[in-house]
């Protein structure tokens, strides 16, 4: 975390819920949060934290692309993440 995120309450309140119960889910979350969260416009960056709200075993589902959210919001989310980890 840069020193100017790491004073920023939100950003570190955002980066402690970003620490999930499964490694798979943090190596995704924490990278991103730190390298391109806030690059994201204002929704996507709303997206993310609603993403965050969702139970870690429906995440990784989303990630291992195993299902997809119903919730067109959080299905952008997840792509966004997705094509950040896997560009191609």
């Amino acid at each position: 975390m840069q020193d100017t995120q790491a004073e920023n309450p939100d950003f570190k309140r955002l980066w402690w819920h970003s620490r999930r119960g499964m490694l798979e889910l943090d190596v995704l979350l924490i990278p991103f949060l730190e390298e391109a969260y806030l690059g994201l416009d204002v929704e996507d960056q709303e997206r993310y934290k609603k993403l965050l709200s969702c139970e870690d075993a429906d995440m990784f589902e989303w990630f291992m692309q195993r299902s997809s959210p119903d919730d067109a919001d959080l299905q952008r989310i997840v792509d966004i993440i997705l094509t950040r980890v896997q560009p191609d």
